[in-house]
């Protein structure tokens, strides 16, 4: 446990020492949220002004606001807790190219101690800079229009904890074979770039074609994304119910903004949601774990 414990800060102090990539994944949603709110929040206020005018609402600015703040701290979170996930654990993918792992596994040291310590300091590192990204997205959606509970709030850092797990474990995962700089890049660009599109944080599920919703219901950043939609809005929608909105408006806005999901026309529970995150995790991180012992058993025996 002591050198695991050792393993683990040290992999932390690298992660921060090198102000590179420590400030890169710092900024990352700080730029995000400065493009959400540049960029999409005028398509999102307009898109869903159109919808409300359409069904007869009437709706003050603030509720407009505080509901569009929420769609776009919901998608910002959802994405940065995965690709931040993934530069953080290229320290695992640094210490092959400078050969710092052959120096580490020269003592008596267990493999699957070295690889559970890289798990565990892409955690701490991803989770402090999500935690970070969490309180500029609630002080935006402050500046915009609170509605969220307590309750709410809680159940955001939660999801929040959720898929930084998640993350974690498939960075692990899909960055312990790399061993090269180029390879470390290329895979960064392809997370950073196709994932927020896979998991709907850029575009809800709901505007892509149906054949193309059947196979985003597969993967799991999907539901990590809906889960944060649903308590990042939860407010507004109460605050509509409270306003007597018709129901029907209300579920076609839940449809329209993900916070439904369906699975093959069946409608997905947050229970169930849950469950695929915690599924997600668990089996990622198992086969982590089992790649591992196999690797160390291979380098006994030879």
């Amino acid at each position: 446990m002591n050198r695991l414990n050792a393993l683990v800060i040290r992999n932390i102090k690298l992660y921060f020492k090198d102000k590179g990539m420590f400030f890169s994944s710092l900024i990352t949603p700080i730029i995000l949220l400065v493009l959400y709110g540049t960029f999409l929040r005028n398509v999102y206020y307009d898109s869903f002004t159109s919808a409300l005018t359409a069904a007869g609402a009437t709706v003050s600015d603030k509720l407009i606001s505080g509901f569009v703040a929420g769609e776009l701290v919901s998608s910002l979170l959802a994405v940065s807790c995965v690709t931040v996930a993934f530069c953080s654990n290229l320290i695992m993918v640094q210490d092959k190219i400078t050969g710092a792992r052959n120096d580490l596994m020269v003592a008596p040291l267990k493999k699957s101690t070295l690889a559970m310590s890289y798990y565990l300091a892409t955690l701490f590192s991803t989770l402090l800079i999500c935690f970070f990204a969490a309180a500029i997205c609630f002080g935006y959606i402050a500046a915009c229009g609170w509605y969220l509970s307590v309750d709410d709030v809680v159940a955001v850092i939660r999801d929040i904890v959720l898929l930084v797990l998640m993350g974690t474990a498939i960075s692990s995962l899909v960055n312990y074979p790399l061993t090269t700089q180029g390879q470390a890049s290329a895979v960064g660009t392809i997370v950073s770039a196709g994932y927020g599109f896979l998991c709907g944080a850029y575009m809800p599920i709901s505007q892509f074609s149906k054949g193309i919703q059947k196979v985003m219901a597969f993967l799991p950043g999907t539901y990590g994304t809906s889960l944060l939609r649903n308590h990042t809005l939860r407010g507004t929608f109460a605050e509509m119910e409270a306003k007597d909105f018709p129901a029907q408006v209300i579920e076609a806005m839940k449809d329209s903004v993900d916070c439904n999901i369906y699975f093959f026309d069946k409608k997905v529970s947050l229970g169930a949601m849950n469950l695929v995150l915690f599924g997600t995790i668990v089996l990622a991180l198992g086969i982590y774990i089992v790649i591992n012992l196999i690797s160390s058993r291979r380098r006994a025996a030879a």
